[in-house]
């Protein structure tokens, strides 16, 4: 993943309007700083082809240049089941990474992303949702590896997300045991950050926050957050946070909203 500070990407003060964009199993929708991206295949339940996989990195390289928060989620019933792993060709070497490309590109956005997961996560599928940096899980939401029952290696960073997001036990549950996690119990081992009936509505509200904020500020507190997450140091932590912050208090932006907090401080 990118590790970097302060590489903000100057946007304009106000988005465009919103805008929408769809092909034949994929759409996009651009509305108030927030990209949503949306498999949408349900008959095959949204299954990553090289093709697919290759749309949705470029919508999320379009996400962060035009948007402050991006949300990926699937048509239902599913979310996504998988890679269509019969598309590899004769160099299985680099199939796989075509069908890697978009995950990638979600895991490592400059923006903050939610996965809205209406239904299973099956595979790369899963991996698309553990690249994300939220998940909010539906109701009929399943978190399923699989890869041991279909008789291949893990791929992608799997073992490697799952262990950082949940712990060693459910990493080892799920990929060895064939264990499947519905939406509560996602939440309970770490996997998902909330159970919600409407899990894109809910992706929505959260992305206010973010999309409101000042673009390169966003993009750079998530970059910090990168490298802080590595730091064994408190000190360390201090240091890195130390030039960004005083970054941002020399913005029109901070000075701007520190005017209108004072003038509802003064005006009440």
């Amino acid at each position: 993943m990118k590790h970097y500070i302060g590489a903000g990407n100057p946007m304009r003060a106000q988005f465009e309007p919103k805008s929408a964009y769809r092909a034949e199993h994929f759409s996009w929708a651009f509305e108030a700083g927030v990209g949503t991206i949306t498999l949408n295949d349900p008959d095959r339940r949204n299954a990553l082809t090289i093709d697919l996989s290759q749309e949705l990195a470029d919508k999320v390289h379009q996400a962060e240049q035009e948007a402050n928060a991006l949300i990926i989620t699937g048509a239902p019933p599913a979310f996504c089941a998988g890679a269509d792993l019969t598309q590899l060709g004769s160099s299985k070497d680099e199939g796989l990474k075509k069908i890697y490309k978009g995950f990638l590109a979600v895991a490592n956005a400059t923006i903050p992303t939610i996965a809205a997961v209406p239904g299973a996560a099956v595979g790369a599928g899963l991996n698309l949702a553990l690249a994300a940096d939220l998940r909010i899980a539906g109701p009929k939401a399943r978190f399923d590896a699989r890869f041991l029952q279909l008789g291949i290696h893990p791929g992608g960073g799997m073992t490697w997300m799952l262990q950082r997001l949940t712990n060693p036990q459910t990493a080892t549950a799920m990929t060895l045991f064939g264990q499947i996690l519905d939406a509560d119990e996602a939440v309970r081992t770490g996997l998902a950050y909330a159970r919600a009936e409407d899990p894109l509505a809910v992706a929505k509200e959260l992305a206010k926050a973010s999309a409101e904020a000042p673009a390169a500020l966003v993009r750079t507190i998530k970059a910090t957050m990168r490298v802080t997450d590595v730091l064994d140091d408190h000190a360390d932590a201090v240091e890195t946070e130390l030039r960004p912050q005083v970054a941002s208090i020399d913005t029109p932006e901070f000075a701007a909203r520190l005017a209108a907090m004072k003038a509802r401080i003064s005006g009440r």
